[in-house]
């Protein structure tokens, strides 16, 4: 049996009758192996050295610039536009964030599902902002500190609008 066929018969065999885009999936996995690789390539090639441990402050600032970062990507209504084909728009979802579903079939839904998916993209981020942390410190932590903001002030908002009730 090849190597398609029984990746064929793995896949019937885990979507029991329904639609998983198992070959997305794994393009979706294998791109982020590639984009770690090719950043630990990079860090070794500039000679850069991990850190013996991270800082609580950065630590916490990674947290928060992940949960924006990942807001702004997977729900925000500016960045729709981004995410346009591989989903449909479906309604509202508060404060200027909408919902919508993906479309396409294969790796196009596997897209879909990671750039709707704040918990799934936000692997992504953390992986990101934790290479920037190790290649260009400086730089990431800028960043991380203005999507920390961003994320307080969405809170101070959202905290705001509601005592007003």
């Amino acid at each position: 049996m090849s190597i398609a066929e029984s990746f064929e018969r793995v896949q019937r065999a885990y979507a029991d009758g329904e639609r998983r885009p198992l070959l997305g999936y794994l393009a979706s996995l294998c791109s982020y192996g590639v984009l770690v690789g090719a950043a630990t390539a990079v860090g070794r090639r500039r000679g850069a050295r991990l850190p013996q441990r991270f800082s609580a402050g950065d630590t916490v600032l990674l947290a928060l610039a992940t949960h924006k970062a990942s807001r702004l990507v997977t729900k925000s209504s500016i960045t729709s536009v981004l995410r346009a084909p591989f989903t449909r728009y479906e309604a509202p979802a508060g404060e200027a964030e909408v919902n919508e579903t993906v479309r396409g079939h294969g790796v196009r839904h596997a897209v879909g599902e990671l750039v709707t998916c704040p918990f799934c993209s936000g692997v992504w981020m953390a992986g990101a902002f934790t290479a920037g942390l190790v290649l260009a410190p400086k730089a990431t932590r800028l960043v991380l500190t203005a999507l920390s903001a961003v994320a307080a002030s969405d809170w101070l908002h959202l905290g705001y609008d509601a005592a007003k009730r």
